[in-house]
Order: structure tokens, then C-alpha cells, then sequence
């Protein structure tokens, strides 16, 4: 459930006469989503996305999320757009949180993506990194080695309660990853969170990138690592090479990777489910019974870190020799 805030009709007209929207007809809460409470509106114009920013969101943040989905929409990027109040501003507040209005992006995330969708998505990311070039705003990347180790350091003692052996198992790695992770390959900006739910198709096409609130300033080979954790796995857990050859064949259509980058998916790809690893169990040992949140399973990440630990080259992966 993605509704932690609730708001009232009068309230929410009244954050509505700061913007030129039109009137409000109907307004309901979106299920989908775990960071932030959001909202479809329809008014007398057109639909749009409220969301109200919660206490896990940063409020130093929102300028960099909000000013790069601009950036990329006037790049000719398909994602949505934050509509400008009265006085010029993208955000608002309502009912005690920071608040923005967002348009609404025509489409719907697949449940069972196949090899073409995948492909679709390697390029829609490769056309990302490109037009986030040029954007001023900088973000490092809280979760990446040092927020890692922050985050493990608030679950380890608790890590073999999941599965006996993991505080050792989790440790090492974390020491592996911090000698061999790769410093010198191309950086920008990043979504850090492309996920199937983050992705619009229309039919087989895809129509947008959306949820941006994880994007910050990384290597965009990281990236790639983590739509291959995302999409290339099977239920059963198993990688499907078809769908990671379309993937990384649709990238590098747009955006061919370098040499060192191609070298280190391997390392990133660790990293990746490394990551996504402890954000969960983390939220997995600390979220209280009967919370509205559904907990995810970690064991699901270790699993992809378990068979990243035994690929030697990115033709593992599917990318064409």
C-alpha cells in the first residue's frame, strides 16, 4: 500500500487553486509504490499524479528529482513531467508533506515481460543516461559501498535469524566488493531503481520511464547491472540469457558499452543484488508485524549475488562476443 498520508477534498482544492489544473472532479489513492503516498487525480482537464513526499524521502532531494525528470522530459525522454505552481515552483505542500503534481503517463507495467520488452528497456535506459548529460544538479548515491556498510552494520547481527551462515557469507562480500569495485568507468546519472513497476508499456511498446526517486549521480554500467537483476530472472531464479542478450543489445544499439565496462559487469552485478539484498533485509528484520508495507524477500537477492559470484565474463550475461 502506497497511501501512508491521508487527505481531505477541501484540502486538496485548496493545493489544487496554486496551479492551473482546471477544477477537480475525483481523486483516489494508488495502491502500487512503498516510498511516498500518491494519488490520481481527474479534473476538468486533464489526469495527474499528487504525490505527497514522506519522512524515507529527503527533502534536500526533491530539487534533484523534480529538476531531473524536467531535464529529461525537454531532452525528448518519455517520463513524467512536474507541473510548475503559480509562482513558478514544483513543490507544494499538503496535509504536512511536501507535495507536487506530476503528469500522468499513459501506460501500464507488465507483469510478465518477454525478450522485446527487455530489449525496449535496455534502450529506453541507454536513451536515459544520454539525456541526463547536462544536468547541473548532483546527487551521489547514498546506497552504493559506504551506504551498504551502513546498512549492513544495522542488520548484521540479526542476518543468520534469515539464514545460517549469512553474517559471514555477507561480510565477505562486502569486503570483495570494496576491493574490486570499479572507479574510473563513465558516470552520470542514473535511475538506480528501474524496476518492471517502473516501466509503461502500450502494448508492446514502451511508453515511459516513471519513479524517479532513487536517480542519483553513478556509474551507468551500475545501472545496467541492476535491470539485468531485475528483469533477466526467472521466478524460479534462474537467468534467462535470452531476455539479458535483449537487454544488453537494445543498450548498446543506443549506447555501446566500453571495454572496462563490459570487464566489471560481472563486479556490478554483485553490487547490484548485493544492494537490493540489504535494503530488504533490513526492512525484513526492522518492519513491524501487521505494518500495511509488504516485506519483500531477501533470500530472492541472494540467490542472483550467489550466481553473479560465478560469472567470469559479461558473455555469461548474453552480450554478443
Amino acid at each position: 500500500m502506497a497511501v501512508y498520508t491521508d487527505i481531505t477534498e477541501d484540502d486538496l482544492k485548496r493545493f489544487l487553486t496554486e496551479y492551473d489544473v482546471g477544477e477537480l472532479t475525483s481523486y483516489k489513492g494508488i495502491a502500487e509504490g512503498v516510498e511516498n503516498s500518491n494519488f490520481l487525480l481527474h479534473t476538468t482537464r486533464d489526469p495527474l499524479i499528487l504525490t505527497l513526499y514522506e519522512k524515507r524521502v529527503e527533502k534536500a532531494d526533491l530539487p534533484f528529482f523534480l529538476g531531473l525528470m524536467q531535464h529529461l522530459s525537454g531532452k525528448g525522454l518519455s517520463c513524467p513531467l512536474p507541473l510548475p505552481r503559480r509562482d513558478g515552483q514544483l513543490l507544494g505542500e499538503l496535509s504536512g508533506r511536501p507535495a507536487a503534481l506530476i503528469s500522468f503517463l499513459e501506460g501500464m507495467w507488465l507483469r510478465k515481460p518477454e525478450a522485446r520488452h527487455c530489449r525496449e528497456v535496455g534502450r529506453a535506459l541507454a536513451e536515459m543516461h544520454l539525456a541526463g548529460e547536462g544536468f547541473e544538479i548532483v546527487r551521489p548515491n547514498a546506497l552504493s559501498l559506504e551506504g551498504w556498510k551502513t546498512l549492513w552494520a544495522k542488520s548484521a547481527d540479526r542476518a543468520d535469524e534469515v539464514e545460517t551462515g549469512l553474517q559471514d557469507e555477507v561480510t565477505a562480500e562486502l569486503e570483495y566488493l570494496e576491493a574490486h569495485w570499479p572507479k574510473d568507468l563513465p558516470a552520470g546519472v542514473i535511475h538506480a531503481d528501474l524496476f518492471q513497476d517502473n516501466v509503461f508499456f502500450l502494448g508492446d511498446d514502451l511508453s515511459g520511464l516513471i519513479d524517479f526517486y532513487f536517480a542519483c549521480n553513478d556509474l551507468l554500467a551500475y545501472d545496467v547491472a541492476i535491470c539485468l537483476n531485475a528483469w533477466c530472472f526467472e521466478k524460479d531464479g534462474s537467468y534467462n540469457v535470452t531476455k539479458g542478450s535483449a537487454m544488453l543489445d537494445g543498450y548498446a544499439s543506443v549506447r555501446p558499452l566500453s571495454p572496462d565496462e563490459v570487464a566489471a559487469l560481472p563486479v556490478l552485478a554483485r553490487g547490484s543484488a548485493l544492494r537490493f539484498f540489504l535494503t530488504r533485509l533490513y526492512d525484513w528484520l526492522t518492519t513491524p508485524a501487521g505494518a500495511l508495507v509488504v516485506k519483500k524477500d531477501p533470500l530472492e537477492y541472494l540467490r542472483k549475488l550467489r550466481f553473479h559470484r560465478q560469472v567470469r565474463s559479461a558473455t555469461e550475461y548474453g552480450l554478443s562476443a
